[in-house]
């Protein structure tokens, strides 16, 4: 079938002649093409006469359906239908009269977008028709004359209303037998067979599709299965540091009062971590190195470390024969706001905001209050800078005064334990492990020989996967150069108990797993069954899992190599059922080639 839709009036909006035939009623009715014409008039409302439909055959059995719209206020009253109209128009024609200039303005700059809108999803010929006789008779100056010109729709109009649209462009002066037949007629009928030999070429295609459809098939290969997910640990470093405070373990340093009533224990690595000023009190600098006056200053004037130890040392301090340092706090106004300024520094150094609300409520007084701030701001200027925390947020404060423990990582700088591990020694600080590793807490604060020692053997791991355990837990941070030594930290992580740095090194191990192309994968001497083993005898469930996967999903490869023997019947059993690909698509793809070969082989004896 084809479907024509034609839209516009070919009458003049002063024409008094209602009895005007139409453009297409005029060529159905005149067609050579055209038996069995019908016709009936459609209304959306009353009022409306909507659209005409014309129903005839054309070329013996091709039913032709023909929608005359003249009206152009179906597309403001009824939308829907005009868009759904012209998505199922084969042909489209837009008419009007060449002496109507008021309803041709009105087509171009109101309807014409429009038709364009909904020619944009589709690719549809259109044809448009200037119908009539100008009435301006022969050209005059006069003004007059050129008034009447102007109520004229030109050819150059039409011509570029037919480009913006690329669309046809025709002329007929009336409507006779050649202007309906000869030129319109042949132009539509032209449109009539493309249209009909384009629809012939896609049915043509599609019954060549079903047909094909119906054919042997190849197997479709699915994707492998979905590997768990591993999602990591949050960072829990400040908060370690934080609760380090709160229990006293392995204090190594007690603040007192001028009247020494009370003592606020606290830890000189902490302490130096986050202050060049209490590097220069307890040792770490000297005042040379300081290079800032300010802070020498400050230091002298608030506080005061005095030698020996009247004092008892506190139960959860360090050995016997190393007893905290007792420093005495000069300025009482900043003794009395100690225990928030050291929950500020053991916090991170960052919450300043808190910090200045603590004290605020604590002093009720503005000048003890930026008093105690002034010289808090001072303990964390970095040397040789001028003082800009004033004013400062906390994300700035963090930015430019949290220095990292990294400073003393594997130096003897405030060292208070030593681990010997294959011959060698590596200095560390008790209150950092005590804070960052329950293990090591439990060692170090218990009734175990190392609580009282000095040097601390260290057996089962390598000094290098040691130290890179040690830098995690003062750093907060790991860089393993291999999936072998991942795997050693997270043996070693396991054993000191410390769940992050297991996951960190559980997710290295994957992501670089996943990175290896498959010939990489084929060539390793990279055990990926030892990994697997070594993953389950220490405890890391999610690798082990992972790793199941990761062999089920590169069967072809695994299954090659001598390692595939070593897995247990329950591994073979999970990776034989998770392959890929899977039995059933091997079997498929055989039954394939063994019919596509029997097609290309087939042979007759004579």
């Amino acid at each position: 079938s084809l479907n024509i839709v034609a839209f516009g009036n070919e009458r003049d909006g002063f024409s008094e002649d209602n009895q005007q035939l139409s453009l297409i009623w005029s060529y159905l009715g005149r067609s050579a093409l055209i038996s069995q014409m019908d016709s009936s008039l459609s209304a959306s409302h009353v009022g409306n006469p909507g659209f005409t439909e014309y129903q005839a055959c054309i070329f013996g059995n091709v039913r032709l359906v023909v929608h005359d719209c003249p009206v152009w206020d179906i597309f403001d009253s009824d939308w829907y239908t005009s868009c759904r109209l012209i998505g199922g128009a084969d042909i489209i024609v837009i008419k009007y009269s060449v002496n109507d200039k008021t309803s041709f303005q009105e087509l171009k700059d109101s309807y014409v977008p429009m038709v364009k809108k909904v020619l944009n999803h589709c690719s549809i010929p259109v044809i448009i028709s200037a119908i009539g006789a100008r009435k301006n008779g022969v050209p005059c100056t006069c003004p007059l004359c050129t008034s009447d010109r102007r109520s004229c729709v030109t050819t150059s109009e039409g011509v570029q209303l037919a480009k913006e649209l690329g669309a046809t462009y025709l002329e007929l002066h009336t409507l006779n037998d050649f202007y309906i037949q000869k030129y319109f007629g042949g132009v539509l009928e032209y449109f009539m067979i493309q249209s009909l030999n384009q629809k012939s070429s896609e049915k043509m295609k599609k019954r060549k599709k079903t047909q094909k459809c119906h054919q042997v098939q190849p197997p479709q290969l699915e994707q492998p299965e979905k590997m768990p997910i591993l999602k990591g640990e949050a960072s829990h470093y400040n908060a370690d540091l934080h609760n380090l405070l709160c229990c006293c373990q392995c204090a190594d340093v007690a603040f007192y009062p001028e009247d020494l009533s009370t003592a606020v224990e606290a830890h000189k690595i902490i302490l130096c971590s986050v202050s060049h000023l209490f590097m220069l009190l307890f040792g770490v600098k000297s005042p040379s190195d300081t290079h800032d006056a300010s802070v020498v200053q400050l230091a002298q004037s608030l506080f005061a470390v005095e030698a020996g130890d009247p004092f008892p040392s506190s139960p959860h301090g360090v050995p016997p024969c190393v007893p905290p340092v007792r420093v005495v706090v000069k300025d009482s106004v900043f003794c009395s706001c100690l225990p928030d300024i050291l929950h500020f520094i053991y916090s991170g150094a960052f919450q300043w905001e808190r910090l200045e609300e603590d004290i605020r409520k604590k002093l009720k007084d503005p000048d003890k209050t930026e008093h105690v701030l002034e010289k808090v701001k001072c303990m964390l200027k970095t040397p040789g800078r001028p003082n800009t925390v004033k004013d400062c947020k906390s994300h700035q404060i963090k930015q430019l005064y949290n220095i990292s423990l990294r400073l003393f990582f594997n130096t003897p700088v405030l060292a208070d334990v030593i681990f010997k591990i294959q011959g060698a020694t590596v200095p560390a600080h008790r209150a950092v492990l005590v804070a960052r590793c329950e293990v090591m807490a439990a060692m170090f604060n218990g009734n175990y020989l190392e609580a009282n020692s000095i040097l601390v053997p260290v057996y089962g791991v390598s000094k290098d996967t040691f130290l890179s355990f040690l830098e995690y837990l003062y750093t907060d941070s790991c860089c393993p150069a291999s999936i072998l030594q991942a795997m050693s930290l997270l043996i070693c992580a396991e054993m000191y108990q410390v769940m992050r740095l297991q996951h960190i090194c559980e997710l290295y191990i994957i992501t670089q797993l996943q990175s290896m192309p498959s010939r990489e994968l084929a060539s390793t001497s990279l055990s990926i069954v030892s990994l697997l083993k070594k993953a389950k005898f220490h405890n890391s469930d999610c690798l082990s899992t992972w790793l199941l996967h990761f062999i089920a999903t590169n069967y072809l490869i695994f299954s090659q190599k001598p390692e595939f023997q070593e897995l247990s019947v329950e591994e073979r059993n999970f990776v034989e059922m998770h392959r890929w690909p899977s039995n059933l698509y091997l079997k498929q793809l055989a039954d394939y080639r063994s019919y596509i070969h029997s097609q290309k082989c087939h042979c007759t004896v004579m």
